[in-house]
């Protein structure tokens, strides 16, 4: 009957009245009036209390007051009697944050006060998050609607991966990002802390790991408990990533003698598939990992630990005599072979130290141990072949942040479905939940709030969310509420967007400029990467780079196409045709801009196309078929990368133009 009643209430949309919630709660009614938020507003904590819960409970007040502007005491009250908001917690959670945890919670709110009930602290916190969602302005000032919830979460897994070594993501970036995660009620930061391009982390057993390999940039191990703690205080477990046996030229540069072909190895400064590859046959390999492991294991407290072992080519495998003998001393057939052994040699040091392995769907092998989890990056089938084998397994693909896909199409991955659905309970229980992915290759601490916010709000909904929450126009109108919301955390996916517009612009004014990067899309991984020889050292400020990645100006225009809404659509394709003129001089003045003219130039044509096939609709008319041959082929070329950009709106002015043209 919920499910029924959760597809009934999505399919009604409540587009008007739904309170702006993302993850959409497991089972939500709507009362009448509302709590007013004012000065008199406070706090009090009943039943189990501890300092996690204590600490939520001030962060609670001190978001309220920015976000209303109203002063609050930061402090929760003793008297419950006098709270308006009574959060109660029944038990303590585990001392460290566990898989599976009690995240459940239930909230009140009525006209007189709001109540909040969990059974451990972790519910607490998600509560925390949807009251504060809730609090709107309203005519007479700010308030929570009468609403009644409870909640809990779809999948146990809901991560981030944050990759900080491609290039470097200081420590406040990281952690503003986890603020992030915990408004949208995410519970795993998986930290990509090594690859190719730079080692991140201070290890004092082998201080050339940091020294050799990260151009000075790295955590300190201080730094980094600060940040585990600072992610559990918002009930976030933080797992690390340490890519073995490929992905590994950064520990190369400082121990050389862990590799498959002698070196001296060099940072890499570019990206892909590099050869340099950890030589598993030899017992030093194992004995360094042991130490390293050892000394890891202590500072990341959490049971998992992330080994990498994608995308190992083999090639210095295949060059190396003595590995090659080792193959047939040890009757192994292949490198997959070979990659089995290590990863056997590896899961058996982390078992020694009290952790469970997890890597990249590429370790698949039916001889590892079983509680291992597998992280599919390739695809739904390698996810449900884990699963059947008896592997935990996580989902990513799908939800790779830098394919640069909008939320709609992130929003429709979902980690039960396609080849999943032939799996068996017991083993669809199996399937953990899903990860979001931002890889490093086009970030930097500048655009990495853009590139993760607001799209992953919606991916969030969907690991914590009933099944059958899907309205996408649901979704977008309460994704553009919770994106305002994420400001007055410190994102920074709207601020650093005008601030890179500003450096374009060079002292002009930036709203011409504006109207042109609302409009486009930046291009992809692959396509950025066949398209411009980029480096580690490659500046990431130009347009493509302050672009957002889904531009809400083309789906709004779009809606006005589907509506035909003529003067709507009149206003924009007006201000798009009249702009190149008043773009030139600041493109002209500006070396990063200058190569988007001839994109500004196509911009003001399709605004010029659009108005003729709308005055052709209001007459009633068809266009000639010269006029429409002409128009398809520059509408063909418009929707083509030009300098790592698309123009967003070209294909709702096609659209636009083939109503005309019937």
């Amino acid at each position: 009957m919920m499910k029924l009643a959760a597809a009934l209430l999505i399919a009604a949309g409540l587009f008007a009245g739904e309170p702006d919630l993302m993850p959409w709660p497991a089972k939500i009614s709507t009362g009448q009036g509302s709590l007013a938020i004012g000065q008199t507003f406070q706090v009090a904590l009943t039943g189990y209390s501890e300092p996690r819960v204590r600490a939520a409970a001030e962060r609670l007040m001190a978001r309220l007051a920015l976000q209303t502007g109203i002063p609050l005491a930061a402090a929760p009250i003793e008297d419950p009697s006098r709270a308006t908001l009574l959060i109660y917690c029944d038990h303590a959670g585990e001392a460290i944050q566990q898989l599976g945890e009690d995240e459940s919670y239930r909230l009140g709110v009525t006209g007189q006060q709001a109540r909040l009930d969990a059974p451990s602290p972790l519910g607490v916190l998600r509560g925390i998050e949807t009251f504060l969602q809730l609090v709107e302005a309203t005519p007479e000032g700010f308030a929570a609607p009468a609403v009644a919830i409870e909640d809990h979460p779809r999948f146990q897994w809901r991560g981030l991966l944050l990759d900080v070594s491609r290039h470097w993501i200081p420590i406040e970036v990281v952690k503003r990002n986890l603020d992030g995660m915990a408004a949208v009620k995410l519970n795993v930061f998986h930290w990509h802390l090594a690859d190719d391009q730079g080692f991140r982390i201070e290890s004092q057993r082998f201080p050339k790991l940091q020294g050799f390999g990260s151009d000075g940039h790295y955590y300190t191990q201080e730094q980094v408990r600060d940040l585990i703690g600072y992610a559990r205080d918002r009930g976030i477990r933080v797992v690390p990533e340490f890519d073995v046996p490929g992905h590994t030229t950064s520990w190369l540069v400082g121990y050389p003698a862990l590799a498959s072909a002698p070196g001296p190895y060099e940072i890499g400064r570019h990206w892909g598939v590099f050869d340099a590859t950890m030589d598993p046959t030899r017992e030093s390999t194992y004995e360094f990992l042991d130490a390293f492991i050892g000394e890891m294991a202590p500072l990341f407290p959490d049971r998992y630990f992330h080994i990498g072992g994608d995308e190992v080519n083999g090639k210095q495998w295949g060059s190396s005599a003595h590995i090659r003998a080792f193959l047939r001393e040890h009757k192994l057939k292949d490198d997959h072979d070979l990659q089995a052994y290590f990863n056997r040699r590896v899961q058996s040091i982390l078992a020694k130290y009290g952790k469970r392995m997890e890597g990249w769907d590429e370790i698949l092998d039916p001889d590892l141990p079983k509680d291992i989890a597998m992280q599919s990056w390739r695809g739904q089938k390698s996810l449900a072949e884990a699963a059947r084998l008896g592997y935990s397994t996580i989902l990513s693909s799908g939800y790779y942040l830098d394919h640069m896909e909008p939320a709609s199409v992130l929003y429709a991955v979902d980690p039960h479905e396609r080849e999943s659905n032939g799996l068996t309970g017991q083993e669809q229980a199996r399937i953990l939940g899903g990860e979001v992915a931002m890889w490093g290759e086009y970030i930097s601490a500048e655009n990495v709030d853009s590139r993760i916010w607001p799209r992953t709000a919606a991916i969030a909904e969907r690991f914590w969310s009933p099944e059958e929450v899907k309205d996408v126009a649901s979704m977008y109108r309460r994704l553009e509420a919770v994106s305002r919301n994420l400001d007055w955390l410190g994102l920074t996916h709207h601020s650093s967007y005008h601030t890179m517009l500003e450096r374009l612009a060079g002292g002009h004014s930036i709203q011409p400029l504006k109207t042109l990067a609302d409009v486009v899309e930046p291009a992809n991984l692959g396509q950025r990467t066949r398209t411009h020889k980029y480096t580690q050292e490659t500046p990431l400020n130009r347009l493509v780079d302050a672009a957002r990645p889904e531009s809400r100006v083309a789906r709004e225009f779009a809606a006005l196409v589907d509506g035909m809404d003529h003067a709507g659509l009149r206003a924009w394709l007006i201000l798009w045709r009249d702009n190149p003129q008043r773009l030139q001089p600041i493109l002209e003045a500006s070396f990063l801009l200058k190569e988007d003219i001839p994109l500004s130039q196509d911009l003001g044509r399709l605004g010029s196309i659009g108005l003729e096939a709308l005055d052709y609709l209001d007459r009633g008319q068809r266009p000639p078929a010269a006029w429409l041959a002409e128009q398809r082929k520059f509408l063909e070329n418009a929707q083509k990368l030009r300098f790592e950009l698309r123009l967003a709106v070209a294909p709702p002015v096609q659209k636009l133009v083939e109503a005309a043209a019937r």
